[in-house]
């Protein structure tokens, strides 16, 4: 009898001694030049800055970053950080490019040798059961949803791949 006369009253002093506790008082105040306003729980700094005290409600203050109002650079018209000049039409440009297309175009030999290999296993949807999956279907299934997602990824490098290409000047 005693415990549950006891609880009630343990929790509404909890309650009330929390309320208290927990309770700030917050000031808005103007920012300085026009800026944006601050918010300060000290009292006698919100009265001597002629602060108003704010109510009803919790208050988030979340500091944001300062805005670039610079337009972001355009890669074409940066100059190199070396201080050299620009090497667009040069011949060592050429050869970066032509590099950069071989590069690709092994890349691309490579993940279409690849693909064709995973449509081959894959058999349309119907590959081959292995081991235990003769038993275990759920084994399977993952398996070939796998695969089919494999395919996909694939086949997303290689239009990528393309992409890249087709970005390329044309190889002389």
């Amino acid at each position: 009898m005693k415990k549950t006369l006891l609880l009630p009253f343990l929790s509404l002093l909890l309650v009330s001694a929390g309320s208290t506790a927990w309770a700030q008082q917050v000031y808005r105040c103007a920012g300085a030049a026009g800026g944006p306003p601050e918010y300060i729980n000290n009292a006698k700094d919100a009265q001597n800055r002629n602060c108003k005290l704010l109510s009803g409600g919790n208050v988030t203050i979340v500091q944001g970053t300062a805005v670039n109002k610079a337009p972001p650079a355009r890669v074409a018209n940066a100059t190199p950080a070396s201080g050299g000049s620009r090497t667009d039409a040069g011949p060592e440009q050429r050869a970066r490019d032509s590099d950069s297309r071989a590069i690709l175009e092994a890349e691309l030999k490579k993940s279409e040798a690849k693909l064709a290999e995973l449509q081959k296993e894959y058999n349309n949807g119907e590959p081959e059961k292995q081991g235990i999956e003769g038993r275990n279907y759920q084994r399977y299934l993952d398996r070939v949803a796998e695969m089919k997602d494999s395919i996909a990824r694939n086949q997303s490098d290689i239009a990528g791949i393309r992409r890249e290409l087709s970005r390329l000047p044309a190889a002389n």
